[in-house]
């Protein structure tokens, strides 16, 4: 997350710039400072505090306002599982260790990285949706079950180098394929066991399982 600091300094450069923002830019596209921020944390810069404490107003919009109307283009065109497929992943993956006695958290991702569900099951701590999308990345980035890129990782120098500070590279992940090519990944995080994700990697295979079909991966 951007630092308040940062975000006085985005609005100043946008007042700075002038009374007006062009057509079809918008202050909803502050990339936060920290390389460990997540894809898609992009935050406006104003309406939080600053710090001093002080509410950051907001600038001057843009003609039109900030939001698109009916049937603008869709803000991503990334490949990855519908909205639909995702959520019955997450549900299958959630529902999978519930079976076992684990109450996790599940994030599925599209190939950009970006989320396109995160469920948390009842009783479960909310930050494990954060942990799975990170182990999520690991398997996007390496194209393989997170655990196996857990293994693979530290002996190989190529790969350490692809590693970035949003990653978790742990067990717990797997990639969605669909006829080769990797269009996103499932990650689980929160159920216990002796090896670190383990069992978070077994929920994500059910939840992989649940939508083969539908995606005609393989």
């Amino acid at each position: 997350m951007r630092t308040s600091g940062s975000i006085a300094l985005c609005l100043s450069a946008l007042i700075a710039g002038g009374s007006t923002l062009a057509v079809g830019d918008s202050p909803f596209h502050d990339q936060p400072a920290s390389p460990r921020s997540l894809p898609a944390d992009n935050l406006p810069p104003f309406g939080m505090l600053d710090d001093s404490g002080h509410l950051v107003p907001t600038p001057p919009m843009p003609a039109g306002g900030l939001h698109r109307g009916p049937g603008s283009p869709p803000e991503s065109t990334a490949r990855g599982p519908s909205l639909d497929v995702a959520i019955q992943a997450a549900r299958a993956a959630v529902d999978a260790c519930a079976a076992r006695g684990y109450r996790v958290g599940v994030s599925v991702i599209d190939s950009s990285g970006e989320a396109r569900a995160m469920l948390t099951a009842d009783g479960s701590d909310g930050s494990h949706v954060f942990v799975a999308m990170r182990k999520a990345l690991t398997a996007l980035t390496f194209k393989m079950p997170s655990s196996e890129a857990s293994e693979r990782v530290p002996e190989d120098q190529k790969l350490l180098a692809q590693v970035r500070p949003n990653m978790f590279v742990e067990g717990g992940a797997v990639p969605i394929v669909v006829a080769g090519a990797v269009i996103g990944a499932i990650g689980v995080s929160g159920a216990g066991g002796q090896v670190i994700g383990r069992q978070d990697e077994i929920c994500a295979q059910a939840g992989l399982l649940m939508i083969r079909d539908k995606l005609g991966a393989h």
